[in-house]
């Protein structure tokens, strides 16, 4: 019988009992939070198949995974699984590519309209018992910038034309024409998003190109005023960067949902203008249900020996290999 880990928590009691009903033997992570590289290694060599959150399944840990057949990966991002060493291991490994894309684009809408109003400032104020109002911007009157156009980046613009902004700039490496008869939408390149736009949204996947990719420079030339918001992967905007601009008295505003290093408790929450949130873009009712049904699927797929329906494609293996290289 298959020995299954299920490192990403919570997980939900529905989707277990596909598991149940296949009478799979399974543990659920014992320590209740995402696992440190040492602590998988500790425990990796007793199962078959991990269905896996953002834990870091490195080299190291596959090298104790002498059991390990598959990798069921709950979400999009791959940067926490060492593709290659599972290739050359023999281990598959799938993923839901498509199933936290509507609530991250929904969360990111949620963190720009916050930013913009100090919502989430005046709920604060008022919880101290003091009566303050802030004087905000409409997302009308406002250029916003997406850098990475993909699954995200497209729910991302879809969910803004209805807010009819001045302008939308896009960076991505595929270029793409709009054709939009209310909005100014089109493609620009990441200096002229940082120089001109007022909100700038991240939504890309962390690999060697974008580690990194918004620091000091980039942040300083960002507007006086603007505001940053990073839903996609830790690491891509520096943190010590990005405290060090704030503390400088520039930037308007901040959203983070995803950090370098998860649980975050850096010096950011220090700052009154950073909105911080602990990974939850995927975590609706509908969409985390949707990625676990799926990554069990694809279990339950494995050990029927049926061909599997997201596994990842060669070509995200290539881009991993590369970047490494």
């Amino acid at each position: 019988m298959y020995k299954i880990l299920i490192t990403t928590v919570p997980f939900g009691e529905g989707p277990l009992e596909a598991l149940k009903r296949k009478d799979f033997s399974y543990v659920i992570n014992p320590f209740n939070r995402k696992m440190t590289e040492e602590e998988l290694s500790g425990i990796i060599h007793e199962y078959d198949i991990i269905i896996a959150g953002t834990d870091p399944i490195t080299e190291s840990v596959i090298e104790k995974a002498k059991k390990l057949k598959m990798i069921s990966r709950v979400g999009i991002g791959l940067n926490s699984v060492d593709l290659e060493a599972a290739k050359n291991s023999d281990i598959k490994v799938s993923y839901t590519p498509d199933g936290p894309s509507p609530a991250v684009a929904e969360l990111t809408i949620n963190l720009i309209l916050s930013l913009l109003r100090s919502s989430h400032l005046s709920n604060e104020k008022l919880h101290q018992g003091e009566w303050k109002r802030f004087l905000g911007r409409r997302l009308g009157e406002v250029t916003i910038g997406i850098i990475g156009f993909g699954r995200i980046g497209k729910k991302v613009l879809k969910l803004l034309r209805n807010f009819e902004p001045k302008k939308i700039l896009i960076n991505d490496i595929n270029h793409m024409d709009f054709e939009d008869d209310e909005i100014d939408i089109r493609f620009s390149s990441k200096d002229e998003i940082y120089r001109s736009s007022d909100v700038i949204s991240v939504h890309l996947p962390l690999i060697e190109e974008t580690k990194n990719m918004i620091s000091y420079k980039e942040l300083k030339t960002m507007k006086k005023d603007a505001i940053l918001l990073n839903t996609s992967r830790g690491g891509i905007i520096n943190e010590k960067d990005l405290y060090q601009v704030l503390q400088e008295e520039h930037l308007g505003g901040v959203a983070l949902d995803v950090f370098e290093n998860e649980p975050y408790d850096g010096d950011l929450k220090n700052i009154e203008r950073c909105f911080l949130t602990a990974h939850i873009g995927p975590m609706t009712q509908d969409c985390r249900t949707s990625m676990e049904i799926k990554a069990i699927e694809e279990v339950i797929r494995f050990v029927e020996g049926k061909e599997l329906l997201s596994e990842v494609p060669d070509h995200e293996v290539e881009t991993q290999m590369n970047a490494k290289r």
